[in-house]
């Protein structure tokens, strides 16, 4: 079944290659969507994919790429049809 949240990332999130690394992860977890940075300092996705692949996507944005440091995820339901997973402007 597929299911789309929206994250909200808090913490050390951005200069830390989080975007790509998040691109990577829903690539690999074959995970659509997109991803950005906020001009608060957080960073805010979008992912769609199977419930498992989506769950593994947000575990893994609770730690994120080596040099994060992740302090909340926001966790929301969502919609809306995506193909692939984009890094998008900051907003």
């Amino acid at each position: 079944m597929k299911v789309t949240r929206s994250l909200r990332i808090l913490g050390r999130v951005q200069g830390v290659m989080f975007r790509e690394s998040m691109r990577e992860q829903a690539e690999r977890l074959g995970v659509t969507g997109w991803v950005r940075n906020r001009r608060d300092g957080s960073l805010e996705a979008l992912v769609q994919g199977e419930v498992s692949e989506v769950e593994a996507i947000i575990a893994w944005a609770h730690h994120g790429p080596e040099l994060a440091l992740v302090t909340r995820v926001v966790v929301a339901d969502a919609s809306g049809e995506y193909c692939d997973f984009a890094r998008l402007p900051t907003e």
